[in-house]
């Protein structure tokens, strides 16, 4: 199982788990697909897309569960992104977790797999 992780704020995940989807952040709904990140990739996501940003949680999915809407495309140096295109289920987590700001304001995600 591979698992790949969306950073977001609390109140959007509960919202997401209270409707039964996700349809993305701003922007997710701006780039047409919703933004995950490998475990090697998600530090460096949370300290450039969401430094100072506090009360953020990180929920891990199994890749092969999101199905064929998921595709891996290259982004930052060419390295390979998972996107969803679709709306994502949120009963799909395999585990959701706090992110607090870490000492350089970066969210903190602890040790991912």
């Amino acid at each position: 199982m591979t698992l790949i992780y969306k950073i977001l704020p609390r109140a959007d995940w509960d919202a997401a788990v209270a409707a039964g989807r996700f349809d993305g952040s701003p922007v997710d709904l701006k780039d047409g697909y919703i933004h995950f990140s490998t475990a090697a990739q998600a530090q460096e996501t949370a300290a450039r897309h969401f430094r100072g940003q506090a009360g953020l949680v990180v929920a891990g999915f199994a890749a092969e569960a999101l199905g064929p809407a998921l595709r891996w495309e290259p982004s930052r140096g060419g390295q390979l992104f998972p996107h969803l295109y679709g709306p994502l289920d949120p009963a799909l987590a395999e585990a959701v977790i706090e992110a607090p700001l870490g000492a350089d304001g970066a969210p903190d995600l602890g040790a991912l797999t």
